[in-house]
């Protein structure tokens, strides 16, 4: 197995955070250059919110990707210092970033509610996986 191999998904997922922030960051430029903000536009944070509403998605794919990700991003390192960033951890990693790079697709692109949440479920489902595999290893080996 290659030494920490488990960077390599939380290398892409934190990609995928940098794709939607550059996403979020070119929606918003764009946005401003369309449609010129005044002083009113941004004089309390639900102003600013309506005004930026036409391109909001970004921006809530952004926010939910600092939500349950953090729990992978703290996972990882665990899984490295325990020695426990298995193959089955490593394939599991790799799919939780697939089904987050399609929740992300799914809440930019195609806006589609009930396929977005599927897609989630099925994510926090491998991440929970993880973790219970993970607390199921480490108590196997504070057992010996």
């Amino acid at each position: 197995m290659e030494t920490h191999a488990i960077l390599w998904p939380a290398i892409a997922m934190a990609a995928l955070i940098w794709v939607i922030w550059a996403s979020l960051f070119i929606a918003r430029v764009r946005h401003m250059k369309k449609n010129p903000p005044t002083a009113e536009s941004f004089k309390d944070g639900p102003a600013a919110t309506r005004y930026f509403l036409p391109v909001e998605m970004p921006s809530n794919n952004l926010r939910n990707l600092v939500e349950m990700p953090m729990l992978f991003f703290g996972l990882v390192p665990l899984l490295i210092v325990s020695g426990m960033d298995s193959r089955l951890q490593i394939g599991l990693a790799w799919l939780y970033v697939l089904l987050r790079c399609w929740h992300s697709y799914e809440h930019v692109v195609t806006k589609k509610v009930r396929r977005r949440f599927l897609v989630y479920v099925a994510s926090c489902a491998v991440l929970s996986a993880m973790w219970i595999g993970f607390v199921f290893d480490l108590a196997l080996t504070s057992s010996r």
